[in-house]
Parts: structure tokens; sequence; C-alpha cells
């Protein structure tokens, strides 16, 4: 059903500077290749996070005014002409990289890594809002029986298990480093998928026992403890087959080199604030570690196997999501508790009523 109300709520970047605005804006109209959602739930991403601070990145990309967020599960309220995949009332999430399909990577398959990629809330309005409007050919139908909260997930998730099932992981001893939101999915798609022990390193207490609560083996601060030898030990000197990096931090990246086992996997999916320097003949080359970068999900796979793993009740996903909202009114706390890090995943459930 078409809705009623002309005007909706939304989180809006509304100038370039820090923080973010609620805002009442008209509600979209599909257009061709669209199609209107009722957005169920939304999740704060770590991207909507570098908005929202307006960091050098969000400065070089972000042009406001422009209404944030892209993680999302909605049902669809009105279909755009030219549009025959979707109805009204199917129960989509969306996979949030707009690829063009033409350039050289997508005509070689390798759609998440196309040179022309645009993403909801960074290049155009996105779903922090009562009503959002997402391309038809972005649009992944849920079954009705999965969670709004676990569906708004499946965008990161994504991630998380492209980093995961990069390589063999069943019963490979495995290090994450970072627990933070994704972190944290990473640590529940290992423990899903077999991996023993599976060891987390992280300064923060909080996350720590989220960690423990998603299903890690062992935890480590590494502000504490030395995590090279943490892991030594726990491994009876071999280190671990599988290194996984979530935090984005230059020193855990150098620790988690060191703890690999010659010959294992390494995949790399946080961000580095700054060039990273590295002993790369000891701790990469001489090693024979397989070294695997990680961005955005593969179209579609990822998403059958995201899917797939939620609808087989193996995932641990409540602990992750440790702040829920009703509406959008509270979302300048939800945003200052995640720059603390005293959050996991954040869901906002915008309609009203």
């Amino acid at each position: 059903m078409i809705p009623m109300a002309e005007k909706m709520p939304a989180i809006m970047k509304t100038k370039p500077a820090y923080g973010a605005e609620l805002v009442e804006v008209d509600v979209p109209k599909p257009g061709p290749g669209e199609v209107l959602i009722k957005v169920l739930a939304t999740s704060i991403c770590g991207t909507d996070l570098h908005i929202y601070e307006w960091n050098e990145w969000a400065q070089s990309r972000i042009k406001p005014p422009q209404i944030m967020g892209h993680e999302v599960a909605g049902e669809v309220v009105e279909v755009g002409p030219g549009v025959d995949t979707l109805k009204e009332g199917d129960y989509i999430s969306a996979e949030t990289h707009i690829v063009c399909g033409k350039c050289y990577a997508c005509r070689h398959n390798r759609y998440h890594v196309c040179q022309n990629t645009k993403i909801f809330g960074v290049d155009m309005d996105g779903v922090f809002a009562e009503y959002a409007i997402v391309p038809a050919q972005n649009a992944w139908k849920n079954p009705k029986n999965m969670k709004p909260e676990y569906a708004s997930l499946q965008e990161p998730l994504g991630n998380a298990v492209d980093t995961v099932l990069a390589g063999p992981i069943a019963g490979r001893s495995t290090l994450i480093t970072g627990a933070g939101p994704l972190g944290l999915l990473g640590i529940a798609v290992a423990k899903a998928s077999g991996a023993y022990p599976v060891i987390v390193s992280e300064p923060s207490e909080f996350r720590r026992k989220l960690a423990k609560k998603v299903g890690a083996d062992y935890v480590v601060n590494p502000f504490e403890e030395d995590p090279v030898k943490f892991v030594m030990d726990v491994t009876d000197g071999a280190g671990v087959e599988v290194f996984l990096e979530f935090s984005g931090a230059p020193k855990a990246l150098e620790q988690g080199l060191k703890a690999t086992t010659p010959g294992g996997r390494v995949s790399l999916l946080g961000l580095f604030p700054r060039n990273v320097t590295l002993d790369f003949n000891n701790l990469v080359i001489f090693k024979a570690l397989e070294v695997h970068g990680i961005t955005g999900r593969h179209l579609w796979e990822t998403w059958y196997t995201v899917s797939s793993l939620i609808q087989s009740g193996k995932l641990n996903l409540d602990p992750v999501i440790t702040h829920k909202y009703n509406g959008f009114d509270d979302f300048e706390e939800a945003f200052e508790l995640m720059r603390a890090g005293k959050t996991g995943k954040v869901v906002f459930f915008p309609q009203r009523g």
C-alpha cells in the first residue's frame, strides 16, 4: 500500500561538519527500475559513523545534504515503472553497492569490485528514514519469518562471511583482531563454520565480554598482554592457521602476522587510518602466507550463504545486537555510544505507531 504520509523523519547529514540532524523530508517516489520500501529495520555501519564524525574520508566523498544509512530491511510499498521482479508486500533487504555492469570487473563477474560502484547513503540518499528508494536490481527477497533486525544485518554479515570463508576454516585455529560490530559477526561466522579455537584480541573490556558471548574460545587484551605470546601458548607454539583482521589497527596487523603459522591464511577487512609499514620479507614472504583483501560481498553468492547461515539457526546474532531504538529520536545517543566503543550492532526500527 502506498503510504498516506507525505513527510517522514530522516537522519540527514545537513552540512560538512561533525554530527547529523533529524529532519522532516518528503516521502520519495520510485523512478524507473526502483521500488519504494517501508523501512522495518536499519542498522548503523562503521561507514555511517565516519560520516557522522566527518573524518577525512567522509570529507572527500560525501556531499551534504544527504540522508544517511545503508543497512536495511523493509517491505515494498510501491513499484516503479519497468519493475517486474518485485511486487507490493515483498520483504527485502538490499545489496548496497550499485554496480554498473559494464566495466572490466563487472564483465569478469567481479561485481563486488565494480570500478563505478555507488553506495546507498554515501553517493546518494540512504535508508535512515521511514521510507527509502531501492533499485530493484539491488533487492534481496527475505523469508517471511526472518527477524527484521537479522535481515538488516545481512549486508555487513556478508563482509564477515567473505572474510572468514575466503579459505578453509573448519577445524582451523583462528585469530580475530578487533571485536567491533564486524569482528563480532566474524566470530559468529567462524564458530558456525567450525573454527577452533577462536582467539580474539580486543582492547575494550565491553567488547571482549561480547566476544565471549558470541562464542570466542579465548580473548586477550593486547594492551595488557602480548597477543602473539598468548596465541603461541594456546597453539603449543605453532601459531594460528587463520588470521582475520577486523580492527584496522596497524599494530594489530603486525601482531596477527607474527602469530600466523607459516603457510597460513590471512584475510584483511579492517581499513587502516594511514599507510602501514611492515617487515614484509619476514612476516609475509618468507612465511609463505596467503593474503586476501576483502571488500564488500560477492554478488550474489555471498547473499545465499548469509541467508542460509541465518536460517540454519547456527549463527549467534542476538549478542551482537546490543542496542535497539524505536524511531530516530535518540539517534545522537546511539552514535555517541558507538563512538565510545560501547555497542555491538545498533538497530533502528523507524516506523511510528
